[in-house]
């Protein structure tokens, strides 16, 4: 018997291993792919790199602070000493650029990610255990997608007041029940092939099931859409900064630097201009990496 059990263990493990390195195999081989055939999404993630690296070592790049004032230049036009010239209160407007995107960065990853790690649980959780726990996480879903994802935020920042905490609860709980759709069809399918079978016929546990043999099989999926909700959630951020729900003065954030610019597009218009664009920068970069991924994980959706 314990002969018998331990063949079955290792005939799951062998099922397990092939799987797994014909997926890792596949995995790089699609990323290389990409690399040769898809030049915007390579320039994309070049541009992602560039402005992380930019955010990182944004005290090192600039002389001046982002809370550093200087009445006496107050809407100073673009010069040697201010590259982007300077603000309402003498700021350097590319310091607090810069300092703004390590901001936005922040923002669209962590929300993303905890998104993503909330999103999977309750979709695996959901595919594999079926019926009332099945219908109770997909109907808290379907009620979550039925708000525009915008006016959501609103309500939940109204409700929790600024600051950058509540934006990562915000964001998390804005974005979730996309990413649980997407894994619980995969649960759905992935449920009932060989491997998993084998592994429920030797007796491992449910758990243990969900986490190593049908997340894993989840991951370039929940790559898109990683790489999705990141732009969507910066775009969220500094719509609600611009609305005066996200983060607050003086702290640099895109969307304040746009609200705050706004009064003086006429005779300072780069105030509005510069976070604009790189708003629009990292967004279309995000943008183009996810479409690129997305090209090469699921071909059906490049035909479509």
């Amino acid at each position: 018997m314990i002969g018998k059990k331990r063949e079955q263990m290792k005939k799951i493990a062998d099922i397990r291993l092939q799987s797994q390195i014909g997926e890792e195999e596949r995995f790089w081989d699609l990323m290389r792919r990409m690399a040769r055939e898809n030049k915007t999404a390579v320039l994309s993630f070049i541009v992602i790199v560039l402005m992380t690296l930019a955010a990182v070592f944004a005290p090192l790049l600039t002389p001046y602070t982002e809370k550093q004032m200087d009445l006496m230049n107050r809407l100073a036009a673009p010069s040697a000493k201010h590259l982007l010239g300077t603000d309402e209160g003498g700021r350097d407007v590319l310091t607090r650029l810069l300092f703004g995107a390590r901001v936005s960065l922040l923002i669209g990853v962590v929300p993303a990610l905890l998104s993503l790690l909330l999103g999977a649980a309750l979709g695996v959780l959901a595919g594999y255990k079926g019926g009332l726990t099945d219908a109770v996480i997909m109907r808290v879903a379907d009620v979550t997608l039925a708000f525009p994802s915008m006016l959501l935020a609103m309500v939940i920042m109204y409700s929790l007041g600024g600051g950058i905490m509540n934006v990562f609860l915000t964001l998390t709980l804005v974005n979730w029940a996309n990413v649980a759709r997407v894994v619980r069809a995969h649960t759905l399918r992935l449920k009932n092939s060989e491997f998993v079978e084998a592994a429920r016929a030797i007796g491992v546990p449910g758990g243990k099931i969900m986490r190593r043999h049908i997340l894993p099989n989840c991951l370039p999926s929940l790559l898109v859409l990683f790489t999705l909700n990141i732009p969507a959630s910066i775009l969220t951020e500094s719509s609600l900064s611009f609305l005066g729900l996200g983060i607050q003065p003086p702290n640099a954030s895109w969307g304040l630097m746009i609200n705050a610019g706004r009064q003086y597009l006429y005779n300072a218009p780069w105030l509005c201009f510069v976070p604009g664009a790189a708003i629009m920068l990292i967004v279309l970069a995000f943008n183009f990496l996810g479409n690129g991924l997305l090209d090469v994980l699921d071909p059906r959706q490049k035909k479509q």
